[in-house]
C-alpha cells in the first residue's frame, strides 16, 4: 500500500418528494432540497403520451423513481441527476407507438 490512504465515497441517493410535468419539462423535488428538471423529449413516452397520461403517475421504489402506468414508463432519481435520457431502442419505442395506435384505434371504433 505504500503508505497511502484511500477514500471511501459513499453516495446517498435522495428520495423523490415531488413531481410536476407539463408539455414540456418534467421537474422532480428532492428530498435534499433540489429540483431537477429535463426536457420530457428526453423520454419519448411521455413526449407522445397525454396530459392525463402524465398526471397519472406515482412515486415508486421506496421514493427512488417515478412510474407511469398508463404510458408504462418508468424514471429513476439516480438517471435524472445523471442527466441520463431514455435509452429505449428505436424499435422497442416504435413497437410502443404501434400498440397505441391500434388500441386507439379500437377504442375510437
Amino acid at each position: 500500500m505504500n503508505g497511502m490512504t484511500s477514500a471511501v465515497v459513499t453516495l446517498v441517493l435522495p428520495r423523490i418528494v415531488n413531481v410536476k410535468i407539463d408539455d414540456v419539462t418534467l421537474s422532480v423535488d428532492l428530498e435534499d432540497g433540489r429540483t431537477v428538471s429535463v426536457p420530457i423529449g428526453w423520454y419519448p413516452r411521455l413526449a407522445h403520451g397525454t396530459s392525463a397520461e402524465r398526471a397519472n403517475f406515482r412515486v415508486s421504489g421506496a421514493g427512488y423513481g417515478i412510474h407511469w402506468p398508463d404510458l408504462d414508463e418508468d424514471i429513476g432519481a439516480e438517471g435524472l441527476l445523471l442527466g441520463k435520457k431514455s435509452t429505449e431502442s428505436p424499435a422497442s419505442f416504435g413497437q410502443w407507438l404501434q400498440q397505441r395506435k391500434a388500441g386507439q384505434h379500437q377504442d375510437g371504433a
